[in-house]
């Protein structure tokens, strides 16, 4: 019994290992992110995916639909770029030989359809069986991926770097129209160790600002976006000032969890907020031509606010950026709020100006929330978004299939139980007694 049980271990061990290679793909080489030649050029946010989330359940069954959210989105909007701002995994529950294999499953629908895509990681990307840096390296096996790490260190996370935008006509050496910025918000664990901080740290801000000061003397100011899995400080406060239904369309359903909730300023835990995110809004709001930074986390948020002036108890006083969240777009994840994608439309001409335009495109392919994010952005009304949810109903076996499953994913699926049933428990000892 003992022998047969530790070939089957070492079997799927094996099966899994054989999945988990993949050569890495040359991303350096691919063409610059550029407007299209009508000068507009459109994101697609994907927020909160959760993969992972109960592979031995329903879990699969989760990620098929999350997967077919994605796809149909992209295929209604047909984006420049597709964003994965967060959560991306949920790490908490894998194993470290399999947890970054879900990547595969994650960009297939980018990779199907020779689409390019940026990623920040969350919280539950950052865990004691999930490393930053590995989720990176197997991004970059798929061709597409943009996800770059810029700046160093164990404190500073995977996914700081930036990405310019040039015009539709630009050959070489051309000033960008456009700078789109990453930030790791962290959270969650270090990699086989304890918790970490939830907040963009010093070291990327300090980078952010030399950086920004280097663009700025070669090119001037260049208009920017930033992106973020957790939201900041100034989100709070601006809810608790009053998210308007027309004026701030969008679900507002949850109380803002914003970086550095429940950490002290010692980095110790049992706080309920120390400013550890001020370095950063302090660097935004210093920033020309900053438009807004674009963050998930609160799968029921999704609405956009101007941030003037001061705001509850901040001494820190916002010069007009936009704070916005996107759409939960994951059936892993708490809350059954309708899945969809926020889409950010950007325009040569509107750039004069600072101005964008947004909105949310649905699975059930309904567009709601469209505002143009300009200066009387927080004045003007708009039509109020419904708040509708999504059930995953198993039991019908109705939920969508992915059309393209990777063969490392066949593998993970197929061999996950071997894992997680008895068979893991005592796979040392019988592997001990086999041999």
């Amino acid at each position: 019994m003992l022998r047969s049980l530790a070939l089957t271990s070492f079997l799927a061990g094996q099966s899994l290992r054989a999945a988990a290679q993949r050569d890495q793909v040359d991303n350096s080489n691919l063409d610059p992110l550029k407007f299209k030649s009508d000068g507009t050029f459109q994101i697609s946010v994907f927020s909160d995916l959760h993969f992972a989330e109960d592979a031995s359940s329903i879990g699969p069954e989760k990620d098929a639909r999350t997967v077919k959210v994605m796809g149909d989105v992209i295929d209604a909007e047909l984006p420049d770029l597709v964003v994965l701002n967060g959560d991306l995994i949920n790490g908490e529950s894998t194993f470290i030989h399999n947890s970054t294999v879900y990547i595969d499953q994650i960009v297939s629908p980018m990779v199907d359809r020779n689409m390019t895509w940026a990623s920040t990681y969350g919280n539950h990307d950052h865990n004691r069986n999930l490393n930053g840096t590995a989720m990176l390296e197997r991004e970059h096996t798929w061709p597409g991926s943009r996800t770059d790490s810029m700046v160093p260190g164990k404190d500073a996370g995977t996914t700081n770097y930036y990405l310019p935008v040039y015009a539709s006509n630009c050959s070489s050496n051309c000033t960008p129209e456009l700078i789109l910025w990453f930030f790791d918000s962290r959270g969650g664990f270090y990699y086989q160790g304890g918790d970490q901080p939830n907040w963009v740290d010093k070291s990327v801000v300090e980078w952010f600002n030399e950086t920004n000061a280097d663009l700025r003397e070669e090119y001037g100011n260049i208009p920017s976006l930033a992106f973020v899995h957790i939201p900041v400080y100034a989100s709070l406060m601006l809810q608790n000032k009053g998210v308007d239904k027309n004026y701030h369309p969008g679900i507002n359903d949850e109380t803002v969890i914003q970086q550095g909730a429940g950490w002290c300023a010692n980095k110790k835990g049992g706080c309920k907020y120390s400013d550890q995110d001020l370095p950063l809004m302090r660097a935004l709001v210093a920033t020309p031509g900053f438009i807004g930074l674009f963050s998930g986390h609160d799968h029921a948020n999704s609405w956009c606010y101007k941030w003037e002036g001061k705001v509850g108890d901040m001494e820190l006083a916002g010069n007009g950026i936009n704070l916005c969240y996107g759409q939960h777009t994951g059936y892993g994840g708490y809350g059954d709020w309708i899945r969809g994608g926020r889409q950010i439309v950007v325009t040569q001409e509107g750039l004069e100006n600072l101005e964008i335009d947004s909105h949310i495109r649905l699975e059930s392919d309904e567009v709601v929330g469209q505002i143009s994010l300009n200066s009387t952005y927080n004045a003007d009304a708009y039509a109020a978004t419904p708040n509708q949810k999504t059930f995953l109903n198993i039991a019908s076996s109705s939920a969508p299939k992915q059309s393209t499953i990777p063969d490392s994913l066949a593998a993970l699926s197929g061999l996950h139980d071997a894992f997680i049933s008895p068979l893991n428990v005592f796979a040392g000892l019988a592997t001990w007694l086999m041999w």
